[in-house]
């Protein structure tokens, strides 16, 4: 069995999901994770079944809208988001569900979620995958003032979560070692954003290979340690924004291809 590897709709310009899904198609992915986003289709299963169905690109997962620019989608209340983030990720047959930890100063959902989590979980038919994020640092490189924006914490190791989403760029702007994270996260992580980064204030989801983090290695051990058997999925997740069109898709092949050889590796 091998790891099915697809690309985000991050990873293209916003507002563009079937852009994404013909792109995805074209340079060979396995299928698409779909950011939940203002833009409709993105939303609305049929749409997304069909191009799905057009572009021969399953999704494969759901990115709920739990981000501070989608504040507004499927509503203010967060649980909300999840559970209709849910119903569309079974309505379009993807296995996982991708979602932030809530802000810190939503604290009544702070309070509940990882329980609410784990009782989604337990009941429901898709894995609700927590990302890793990260502290919010000032841009002045001397400054020490780290501001924890996540709450019960940016970081999913030891919270007793069923599965997580690893993201590589999130753990290199954290100053940690996805590869150490993967390793004591073990069979719960189900989910891999590929991506690349650095240390510092900025989240910047370099392409594979381009930031300080062990890529290469990270996909060889889940290769090695089951991954594929237990449903996990690799999503390249990369900032192509001010690329041109050639350069973007020259990235993307390049990042599939690096999957592919480490993860056959």
């Amino acid at each position: 069995m091998s790891t099915p590897v697809g690309l985000s709709t991050a990873s293209c310009p916003l507002g563009k999901a079937e852009y994404t899904f013909r792109l995805a198609a074209e340079l060979g992915y396995d299928g698409v994770e779909v950011m939940v986003w203002s833009e409709r289709s993105t939303q609305d299963p049929k749409a997304l079944a069909e191009l799905a169905r057009r572009y021969d690109q399953p999704v494969l997962a759901v990115h709920a809208p739990t981000l501070l620019l989608t504040r507004s989608v499927f509503g203010a209340d967060p649980w909300r988001k999840i559970d209709r983030s849910a119903e569309l990720a079974i309505a379009v047959g993807a296995p996982t569900v991708v979602l932030h930890p809530p802000f810190f100063w939503q604290t009544r959902y702070a309070r509940s979620f990882v329980r609410g989590i784990a009782d989604r979980e337990r009941k429901g038919s898709v894995f609700y995958a927590v990302e890793n994020m990260f502290t919010w640092r000032p841009r002045d490189p001397h400054s020490t003032r780290d501001f924890q924006a996540y709450s019960p914490t940016w970081d999913p190791v030891g919270q007793g979560y069923r599965s997580v989403t690893l993201d590589v760029s999130h753990a290199a702007t954290a100053g940690c070692d996805a590869l150490a994270m993967a390793r004591s996260l073990g069979p719960t992580l189900r989910h891999l954003h590929l991506t690349d980064g650095m240390p510092g204030f900025r989240d910047d989801h370099l392409m594979p290979g381009e930031g300080n983090q062990d890529c290469a290695g990270l996909l060889r051990y889940l290769d090695r340690t089951g991954f594929a058997e237990r449903g996990g999925q690799v999503v390249v997740e990369v900032n192509t924004r001010g690329m041109s069109e050639e350069e973007r898709r020259e990235g993307l092949a390049g990042a599939l291809a690096y999957a592919r050889t480490h993860l056959d590796g």
